[in-house]
């Protein structure tokens, strides 16, 4: 029986052990989440921060996430006043005949029919329709063709090193007979990893807010008959009786074919943290969006944003810099914002700060030279994170890891006089020390 007692209290020990340090220590997020796809991807779209990832860097097609691309250029199109949202353009031939095959994702369009460029978005962001996405393609840049050469070049800027854009609907180029892009191949595909799906969504979402306008409503009116958003996630989606709804979800596009399987690049809003998931190559529609829930429960529930540095904070034993020819001979410096991230509940204490002070402002001495202006800006402070992390989708440094560091009061330049008199001093106190350092080598 004591032995019985004995063993029952060790391994209650243990269990406890074992609950205190998980409690202390965070479990890693690439062993806290089980996502059934072939790759998956969460980021902050605040920050770029990746929050999970499971062969992000896996290349595969992207099907109709592929839109997200022509989204983008459609819209930056508007910006720079190329086209409006009630430019009216007519349906092409080629259009047309992708329209009228039942086998693909359509709308039916009319030829010899004025549609505006808002019509064709939105059957194109809403209901994923191939027709009027050639169509704007043909309309923006004259041809898929050239579309598909300036889909690669932005892909290029926004730093997408494996994607390869070869039509702009994420169909097979093999399904649009001798339609396929010119410059592409009769047989080829889109290809694209999670990460890059991710940074394609992080650019637009953030370059075109606009977009989510659009990829948020749950179903619309084109020519007479309803669209239904393909994103069950939608809060209002009457999909499945609105069983796959997400709070806060708002976009941003599903996909499918035969070999891309069923994936989804979606994203949402909570208390001011929206969030980017991407899955891909998962077995069924309501399965990429279990897996999308998944992910953004886990990035809701697992981590926050947080105000780790406040306001003019100060680096212990780092708060003042030296000043020449001023009528003092230091001034303090202080962060000129707070510094906040979305980090992972109960790590705050594994970040820290370090100044990046700019040396074109600094003499050889390490030195500002006087007059010094309140609030001048002297560097940056940049928080640092101690632990493991999975890094950033974009090179750019994020916004909210880094903030101006400024002078808290002006230093005015000292009179000629002052300057003068301390020259002096300075000479004074120069031989007297020379002095004694000569008569104490004596001895």
């Amino acid at each position: 029986m004591k032995h019985r007692l004995k063993s029952s209290f060790l391994l209650l020990t243990i269990m406890l052990v074992a609950f205190t340090t998980m409690i202390g220590n965070p479990m890693p997020a690439s062993a806290a989440v089980d996502v059934k796809a072939k790759s998956a991807i969460l980021v902050d779209a605040d920050t770029g921060k990746i929050l999970f990832e499971k062969n992000a860097d896996m290349i595969l097609p992207p099907a109709s996430m592929t839109k997200m691309m022509s989204e983008y250029l459609v819209l930056e199109a508007i910006e720079e006043g190329k086209i409006k949202w009630d430019t009216t353009t007519q349906i092409s031939d080629y259009a047309y005949s992708i329209s009228a095959n039942t086998s693909f994702s359509g709308v039916g369009l009319t030829q010899q029919k004025d549609y505006t460029v808002r019509e064709l978005y939105e059957a194109m962001a809403i209901n994923s329709d191939n027709a009027t996405t050639i169509t704007l393609a043909e309309l923006v840049a004259g041809s898929e063709g050239e579309f598909v050469k300036m889909m690669n070049k932005k892909a290029k800027e926004m730093g997408l090193p494996e994607a390869e854009f070869v039509n702009s609907t994420g169909l097979h180029n093999s399904d649009l007979g001798d339609n396929y892009p010119k410059g592409t191949e009769p047989d080829a595909d889109n290809l694209l990893s999670a990460r890059s799906a991710a940074l394609l969504a992080y650019h637009l979402i953030n370059d075109f807010p606009d977009a989510l306008e659009i990829s948020s409503i749950p179903s619309t009116t084109f020519d007479e008959q309803q669209l239904n958003n393909l994103n069950w996630m939608l809060p209002g989606s009457e999909i499945q009786d609105g069983a796959f709804s997400f709070d806060g979800m708002d976009g941003l596009k599903t996909g499918w074919t035969d070999t891309a399987g069923y994936c989804f690049t979606g994203t949402s809003e909570r208390n001011g943290t929206r969030l980017i998931t991407v899955v891909m190559k998962t077995n069924s529609e309501q399965e990429r969006f279990q897996e999308t829930r998944k992910l953004m429960e886990y990035g809701y529930n697992q981590f926050e944003r947080k105000e780790l540095y406040p306001s003019n904070h100060q680096i212990k034993n780092e708060s003042t810099l030296a000043v020449t020819k001023g009528k003092e001979d230091a001034v303090e410096i202080a962060s000129a914002a707070p510094l906040e991230t979305i980090i992972q509940k109960g790590t705050a204490d594994q970040y820290s700060v370090t100044y990046n002070l700019d040396q074109a402002k600094f003499n050889e001495d390490n030195e500002l030279t006087a007059p010094v202006e309140k609030g001048e800006k002297v560097g940056t402070i940049e928080l640092e994170y101690k632990g493991d992390d999975f890094g950033y989708i974009t090179d750019d440094a994020p916004k909210s890891q880094t903030v101006d560091v400024v002078t808290q009061t002006a230093v005015e330049k000292a009179n000629w006089f002052t300057l003068s008199m301390r020259s002096i001093g300075e000479f004074f106190s120069n031989v007297f020390n020379s002095v004694v350092d000569t008569i104490t080598g004596w001895f």
